[in-house]
């Protein structure tokens, strides 16, 4: 990867809720022609799988969405193995917070996925929200959602090619 090569590598893309960056990763895949938009949420009422809907339809035809809330580590190396098209991951809290859910073993699913990000071949980029910015939160299961975020993308900071923070729809190069 270089550095004037937006989709070459691993990307982390981090920012607030509606920073622009699942909005960044999207138009850099578009550039190329699209590729494969990996959701990672759930619709659990009406009003969240209007926005899902809303998403979908926003992409067009330049994409094929796979739905994985949670076996997030097994499409991504089905994608590598099968696929010659860059992979957007959106996003990586919400697939958090599907794990936190489903009471699964939070350290080994991330072991998983940082085992798993060296060996991509094929351009991935990972949007997730940047949660550390605010205040403690008040509940014992939102500071641990926190913290996991937190690790989370320290972890995987440290093994991709470029890290980007969004903040008002405005890209900020930190690696």
């Amino acid at each position: 990867m270089t550095q004037n090569d937006p989709l070459g590598g691993t990307h982390l893309i981090l920012g607030g809720a509606r920073s622009g960056k699942s909005r960044f990763a999207e138009n850099i895949i578009n550039h190329a022609g699209g590729g494969i938009y990996v959701a990672t949420g759930r619709a659990w009422d009406d009003e969240m799988a209007n926005r899902i809907d809303l998403h979908k339809q926003s992409r067009g035809d330049l994409w094929q969405t796979i739905e994985e809330p949670l076996d997030l580590c097994g499409t991504l190396a089905t994608c590598n193995r099968t696929v010659a098209k860059p992979v957007l991951v959106d996003c990586l809290t919400l697939w958090l917070t599907n794990l936190m859910l489903e009471d699964r073993d939070i350290d080994a699913e991330f072991d998983q996925l940082c085992e798993l990000i060296p060996t991509l071949k094929i351009p991935v980029l990972l949007v997730s929200n940047e949660v550390g910015f605010g205040i403690v939160p008040e509940n014992a299961m939102a500071r641990t959602f926190r913290d996991h975020a937190g690790r989370l993308h320290q972890r995987i900071a440290e093994l991709v090619d470029r890290v980007t923070l969004v903040v008002a729809g405005i890209p900020m190069q930190v690696k």
